[in-house]
């Protein structure tokens, strides 16, 4: 019961659309999921609205995470970063439902965004140590690459192998690696471009 209480609370959270909110509200009230790659997240948001528009998102949609991850944390006695030594277990229950929110909001016809700020969110509460590393690592990628894409698909993917290494325990290994299939799977299109070449590199223009 505390696991579904957690992954509800975070999908309540998650349902903030801060990319469709910044569209409606600051845009000429467009939807910015009828642009560009058609989501509702930060890269999306940096593409069609410019970097101003981005970097809010970025950070709110980080901050939806921190917020559920830290909830759950502090109501079923969690911990990580911010909390101190005990199980990240309810936080990444949290955190899970937060991403959730966030790419299946039901009232947005479950269109969404695809979630890596929320997931990098729930990586800076979990252990600094971990941030540090798998941050670095994304930022590497898209330095060489300029795939955000495929700097995401790397933080996430390493993400289980990193939580079980830093001895957090088998559930939690396991919910780091539901965050690896959900983001692979929320990905899958951008996989397919860069397999083939056709992938769009980061940049700060804007298209509208």
């Amino acid at each position: 019961m505390t696991r579904i209480l957690c992954l509800a609370l975070g999908y309540a959270i998650g349902l903030i659309q801060t990319a469709y909110i910044v569209g409606k509200l600051f845009y000429r009230g467009i939807d910015i999921r009828d642009y560009g790659s058609g989501n509702a997240g930060t890269t999306n948001t940096l593409r069609v609205l410019g970097f101003k528009a981005g970097a809010a998102v970025f950070l709110c949609d980080v901050l939806k995470a921190v917020l559920a991850y830290t909830l759950c944390s502090l109501i079923f006695g969690g911990g990580g970063s911010f909390l101190g030594d005990s199980s990240i277990v309810p936080g990444l229950y949290g955190g899970i439902g937060a991403v959730l929110g966030h790419s299946f909001p039901f009232y947005l016809k479950f269109k969404g965004g695809k979630g890596i700020a929320s997931t990098l969110g729930i990586i800076i509460c979990i252990d600094f140590r971990i941030m540090l590393i798998l941050f670095s690592i994304g930022i590497i990628i898209v330095i060489f690459t300029r795939y955000i894409s495929a700097a995401a698909l790397t933080i996430t993917l390493l993400l289980p192998i990193a939580v079980f290494s830093f001895g957090y325990g088998y559930e939690a290994a396991i919910l780091g690696a539901v965050v690896t299939v959900m983001s692979w799977y929320l990905h899958r299109g951008n996989i397919k471009r860069i397999i083939e070449g056709k992938e769009n590199k980061f940049s700060f223009k804007k298209q509208l």
